[in-house]
């Protein structure tokens, strides 16, 4: 038995994610992700753990557990329904060494740095710099970051922290929802940052396109290639099944090519592709070939993408090198993780 397995078995997941009193929350990650997470955090008895993402409060209890009685966890989510929720299990359960508190996570929690662990359970549009302030040196992150500006695009990142820079330990395929600024209602089914259109009816579809900066203030180029792989003119099987998403969405994003689209089609299955305002194609998750037409240039290179990645080997998210290029804009400073191959 580890330590991590230690902490894992003295805290019982169903008291925090089907509570009898406080009912069920959708505001969970998977307990094979968190172990996966906390396992490359490696936190120490008596560290200070910064948690983005309190959610169900369970994975702050095993962060406590392994803190011991000398460590703190700092624990911050915009619902201030779920820091409630979770305060209240800590305290049914005696856990006393988590502090839950309504915040953005974005901004980390300064009150109570410095940290020398920080996890996140959402992906931010990049790594701020306000987590590397708050870690001191030789400190670990571990956090889930987009690689495109795309929805779902994304590597859990394990990072550490040198003379107040990140440097990158490691990356491991995955991903968490979006972080928000403002709690979102349960059923949100349309990420929020990175959609170029949505079409509502009959359910919801939407295209991330990573050519926005080229399309109108209409989204006019958004709004057809959208169109196009809901009434798609051809559709073919991908011949080389099964096929590994993971893989083949991080190799698509480390092709660096701004028609790169991804799409949701009805609520029901994604898609990853090549788009343009006057073509479309992508493959689904099911492994299904949609395009505007048999003879769509968007289809042609799509197919050309697909067999560059066969002949690459469909390689595993940790076998790609990755950098952190920095990001001194205004709007929110830090650094852009890249995936190149």
């Amino acid at each position: 038995m580890t330590v991590l397995d230690d902490a894992f078995g003295a805290v019982p997941a169903p008291i925090y994610t089907h509570h009898e009193r406080y009912g069920e929350t959708v505001h969970r990650s998977q307990p094979e992700s968190i172990r996966r997470e906390l396992a490359a955090l490696q936190v120490r008895a008596g560290d200070r753990v910064l948690e983005i993402g309190t959610g169900s409060g369970y994975s702050g209890a095993i962060l406590a557990n392994l803190c011991g009685p000398r460590g703190r966890v700092i624990s911050v989510d915009i619902s201030d329904d779920l820091v409630r929720r979770a305060t209240a299990i800590h305290a049914e359960r005696e856990v006393t060494g988590v502090d839950c508190h309504v915040a953005d996570g974005l901004a980390g929690y300064p009150a109570a740095a410095p940290y020398h662990r920080a996890v996140a359970w959402c992906a931010p549009p990049r790594l701020p710099r306000t987590w590397i302030d708050q870690v001191v040196d030789g400190g670990r992150i571990v956090a889930c970051l987009p690689i495109a500006q795309l929805p779902s695009t994304t590597l859990i990142a394990t990072i550490t922290v040198e003379a107040g820079q990140p440097c990158i330990e490691a990356v491991t395929g995955g991903g968490y929802a979006q972080s928000t600024t403002t709690a979102v209602d349960d059923a949100l089914t349309v990420p929020g940052r990175w959609v170029d259109w949505c079409d509502y009816q009959p359910d919801p579809s939407w295209i991330a396109i990573g050519w926005r900066a080229d399309d109108d203030d209409q989204r006019t180029g958004a709004r057809s290639a959208l169109n196009h792989l809901l009434h798609p003119g051809h559709t073919e099987t991908y011949n080389r099944q099964p096929l590994d998403w993971r893989s083949w969405h991080t190799y698509a994003a480390a092709l660096g090519d701004p028609h790169l689209s991804l799409a949701a089609l009805r609520n029901q299955i994604r898609g990853i592709g090549h788009t343009t305002a006057t073509s479309a194609a992508v493959i689904l998750t099911d492994a299904t070939l949609i395009a505007d037409s048999p003879d769509s240039p968007s289809l042609s290179i799509l197919r050309d993408w697909l067999e560059q990645w066969e002949r690459a080997g469909r390689p595993a998210a940790d076998s790609f090198t990755t950098a952190l290029v920095p990001y001194h804009g205004g709007d929110f400073p830090g650094w852009d993780l890249r995936a190149f191959y």
